[in-house]
């Protein structure tokens, strides 16, 4: 089941629309990168945090989806602590820190790839449902 449930994922249009690479998918756990280009940026030649915001969102719904339920975000927030921008490869991953009945927690980082340095910090809240998408 685990190999149709990680081709499913790896389907995502908007992912793939941005060209994001989902690079490890298991249950409670994922890892995407994006390397930053200039139509990625904002107004301050930043990477627009709607993009940062988006891959780990993206790594969020692999973690999170990667147990075979359908699984839906309730809440999510985010902390950007700072800028990147163009030729920057950006990586998020997704880690379950409690599930319990219909309901679990995420941590998300999200990393520059060379530097190391820590770009934003997310906690999010999936509702899982009954059903299965696969």
């Amino acid at each position: 089941m685990q190999p149709a449930i990680t081709a499913r994922i790896r389907q995502d249009p908007f992912a793939n629309w941005l060209g994001a690479t989902i690079e490890t998918i298991e249950p409670g756990y994922a890892r995407v990168s994006l390397a930053v280009t200039e139509t990625m940026l904002n107004f301050h030649a930043m990477t627009h945090g709607g993009l940062v915001f988006a891959l780990g969102d993206i790594a969020f719904a692999a973690a999170s989806n990667a147990h075979g339920q359908t699984a839906l975000a309730l809440n999510v927030t985010i902390s950007f602590l700072r800028p990147t921008g163009s030729g920057d490869q950006l990586v998020a991953e997704a880690r379950e820190v409690q599930r319990g009945g219909a309901t679990a927690l995420y941590d998300i980082v999200v990393t520059e790839r060379n530097s190391q340095q820590l770009i934003a910090k997310s906690q999010a809240t999936v509702y899982r449902k009954k059903e299965s998408f696969v």
